[in-house]
């Protein structure tokens, strides 16, 4: 079987899923911010500063679906966003997987609209918000697929994130195209990084 690999967040869409979603919460059900903005700010510093990975930062942001409806409101945001995928993945060739740092329980609902042929995604606990396992980010991505997938040759990875995804381009036995505001710009893994 032959794939496309597909990061998503500002590649397949031109925004980050997971922060427009926190955006699109907090604005209609404001009482999240009364936890949401205290939890950003302090586990953002201990990010910085080295004390927390961003996996333990990342399972404090979405923290706050404990307070939501949260399959209305991921229906919500899709509504008002699954236009803005880019038109170019509809006309694709092959199948895609789809690897993402963003929430499952975010990604599962545009997944299915837009027809993925695979999701690989971070989990997360939907009643907590909590993180299970690791951050879907770098080389993790590469773990999840080689996990989940066997006998599979991959042919094009599309990113925009050449630091991020680095390990997915390399799994690339066709092309790599680097996502810069919805445009594909086709490079050479080998010159891009000298291997």
């Amino acid at each position: 079987m032959e794939l496309d690999i597909y990061d998503f967040d500002k590649t397949l869409v031109p925004f980050d899923s997971g922060s427009l979603f926190i955006f699109f919460c907090a604005v209609r059900y404001p009482w999240i911010l009364i936890t949401e903005i205290p939890c950003i700010l302090i586990f953002g510093l201990l990010v910085a500063f080295k004390i927390i990975r961003f996996t333990s930062f990342k399972k404090f942001c979405f923290s706050f679906v404990l307070l939501i409806p949260l399959e209305k409101a991921v229906k919500k945001f899709w509504d008002k966003h699954e236009k803005d995928i880019y038109p170019w993945f509809f006309s694709r060739k092959r199948k895609a997987l789809v690897i993402s740092a963003s929430p499952d329980f975010l990604l599962n609902e545009i997944a299915r609209r837009a027809k993925f042929d695979y999701l690989i995604c971070t989990r997360h606990n939907a009643k907590t918000g909590a993180i299970i396992g690791e951050n879907c980010r770098g080389r993790e991505k590469v773990r999840r697929f080689k996990e989940e997938f066997r006998n599979v040759k991959i042919v094009d990875v599309y990113s925009d994130s050449y630091k991020h995804d680095k390990y997915i381009f390399s799994l690339a036995g066709g092309s790599c195209y680097h996502i810069e505001k919805g445009k594909r710009i086709k490079f050479d893994y080998n010159k891009k990084y000298g291997e």
